[in-house]
């Protein structure tokens, strides 16, 4: 009964390696985080980016900003690696990356990527020098580049150019539309400039960041025509709190759906105390309720009506949600496809019944004026009807069952499990 992820088509880009994680190609699409601690602390760097990668993040982005930063680096890798932590640092350049790389081999090296921004890489006469230094040390270490555009940082000389050359046309465009071709031609011959420098597509991805969603949707799909490189998406300042999210999903799901995409990051402005984790798992569910990855079994919940005017099926969503996430990370590591997994907790029995026969495991809590029973439905047949007060504690104990009885132990498992002969 487990959901079925539907292959969608997706545009054929390079495959880029970055570290153990490839970017583009057959490979899943990617999800990406980014620290927003001062890099130079690098025990909070480190704690930090630690939390990203156990929430699921599979690239970590920092911000290299100065000497104390780029001096940090190198232990923030260390602090990873003690922990068991292999997921790549990804090291945001802006101004000054030529001198922080050349003047800190030890940073150029324990980062697994480098984001250029073509926008404030060098001004004028130093532009070209200064992209080339960071290429030339990324050929040195046999490392990856992002060049990353972004509507904020756009070069204004590449701008000006394309404005004067527009306001000359027969048919000029409006400006909306010379901002859009401006990013792609930064990105575009960004990446010549990279090639001409000896880097080949397998080390180059593309971004071209803005913070409006028709924008951004318009920007990738030329971009996406006019070339084979890996791309990553992301919708940059989204914003915060529910405005981020709408904002992020809209863009990202359109793009996503007609195959564009390799790699994506949700900017979300963290909450006053917030946890940096939630943009994690916003990806991750954009990615999995559109059928393009597993991550965390789902679990689908009505949305309340007169006929549920008791808390109870919402509460009981909510800790079997928080219990699933909780307990996934020794699931993953002991089960294959575990992350597949569907649950249903409804409040009544208009749709419930229903709801939870679709799930791998459902639950139709009562609604007012109902029987105060609620029938488990698992893999479609009615197994058993909890009534009183434990029932999520007794639903919780029937998913764990259903978990460890269901999904194939990993070879790990099998090998460390005691015989039949021990155990008797």
């Amino acid at each position: 009964m487990s959901r079925q992820h539907h292959a969608m088509s997706r545009r054929r880009s390079i495959p880029v390696p970055i570290g153990h994680v490839v970017i583009g190609g057959d490979a899943p699409i990617v999800v990406q985080s980014m620290t927003n601690t001062d890099t130079a602390d690098a025990e909070a760097t480190a704690a930090q980016a630690a939390a990203l990668a156990r929430a699921g993040s599979e690239l970590v982005r920092i911000t290299v900003d100065r000497e104390e930063s780029a001096a940090a680096v190198p232990h923030i890798r260390e602090s990873l690696d003690r922990q068991g932590l292999s997921v790549p640092l990804v090291g945001d350049f802006h101004y000054n990356g030529h001198r922080l790389l050349t003047k800190y081999p030890a940073c150029a090296d324990a980062l697994a990527k480098y984001r250029i921004n073509p926008g404030n890489v060098g001004f004028r006469e130093k532009r070209d020098t200064q992209f080339a230094t960071m290429i030339e040390v990324a050929l040195k270490h046999d490392r990856p580049v992002r060049i990353g555009v972004n509507w904020g940082s756009l070069d204004q000389d590449l701008l000006t150019r394309l404005m004067d050359e527009n306001s000359r046309a027969r048919e000029p465009k409006d400006s909306s539309a010379i901002i859009h071709e401006a990013l792609i031609v930064s990105a575009l011959e960004s990446a010549a400039r990279a090639e001409s420098l000896g880097m080949g597509r397998d080390k180059i991805v593309l971004s071209c960041k803005v913070s409006d969603v028709q924008s951004l949707i318009s920007v990738y799909r030329g971009l996406a025509a006019r070339g084979d490189y890996a791309l990553h998406l992301g919708l940059t300042e989204a914003g915060m709190g529910s405005k981020g999210i709408v904002a992020s999903t809209a863009a990202l799901a359109v793009l996503l759906q007609q195959g564009i995409g390799d790699t994506i990051r949700i900017s979300l402005t963290p909450e006053p105390g917030g946890d940096r984790t939630r943009e994690v798992i916003v990806a991750q569910e954009i990615l999995q309720t559109m059928g393009l990855r597993a991550f965390v079994p789902l679990v689908s919940a009505c949305p309340g009506c007169g006929r549920t005017t008791s808390t109870v099926f919402q509460e009981l969503a909510d800790s079997i949600q928080t219990h699933v996430r909780e307990r996934m990370p020794v699931w993953r590591e002991r089960y294959e496809g575990v992350e597949t997994m569907s649950l249903a907790v409804m409040g009544c029995i208009v749709n419930g019944p229903g709801e939870s026969k679709h799930a791998d495991i459902g639950i139709s809590l009562p609604g007012t004026g109902e029987e105060p029973s609620a029938p488990v439905f698992i893999d479609g047949a009615k197994t058993v009807t909890l009534r009183g007060p434990r029932i999520a504690e007794e639903f919780q104990a029937i998913v764990e069952t259903y978990v460890a009885t269901r999904y194939k132990p990993r070879t790990s498992e099998l090998l460390s499990a005691p015989s039949a002969a021990a155990v008797r």
